[in-house]
């Protein structure tokens, strides 16, 4: 007669316990991707946003408005106004502005204007910006620009204080 053998209730128990333990470790890093799909999908608006503000730059630039507070320049057939020849963030008018420029879906993303900061915030429809947010919070998931103040401020192209994105936590 043959002798059946197969695994002891002990063996069994101990694979359950280590496939627990494997999952417990892996799923933190699974459960964080959608936060760093979020942060990357601000990167790529963040890049647009730079572009918007070269692309207005150089319409103002051909339309000599580069040096002036105040201004329009337009883009796709719609007037969109600037500060020292980039686009303008420091009222409720630039969320519809920036909106026009980045041509994003309103339900996947929201274009806010913070009062008090010359800045507008883009972030996902899933999330909040915090209560009393500025360019230097670090709280929650979004991109901003702040807008130039003089002419002989950098250009927001090449500097990534006035560009930022603040990493989904």
């Amino acid at each position: 007669m043959k002798k059946q053998q197969g695994f002891t209730l002990i063996e069994l128990v101990v694979v359950i316990v280590i496939l627990g333990i494997l999952a417990v470790t892996a799923a933190p890093k699974f459960i964080s991707l959608q936060e760093d799909a979020h942060t990357a999908t601000l990167q790529g608006v963040k890049a647009s946003m730079q572009s918007a503000a070269t692309m207005v730059y150089s319409k103002a630039l051909i339309n000599g408005e580069q040096g002036k507070a105040t201004g329009t320049v337009m883009v796709n057939g719609t007037s969109e106004p600037i500060a020292y020849g980039y686009p303008r963030s420091n009222d409720s008018a630039a969320e519809t502005s920036w909106g026009n420029l980045l041509d994003v879906a309103a339900e996947d993303f929201i274009i806010k204007f913070v009062s008090g900061t010359n800045t507008i915030f883009v972030y996902p429809e899933s999330k909040t910006l915090p209560t009393g947010v500025t360019s230097s919070s670090t709280n929650n998931c979004f991109a901003y620009y702040t807008e130039t103040t003089a002419t002989t401020a950098t250009p927001p192209v090449i500097t990534d204080r006035v560009f930022k994105v603040v990493d989904c936590i």
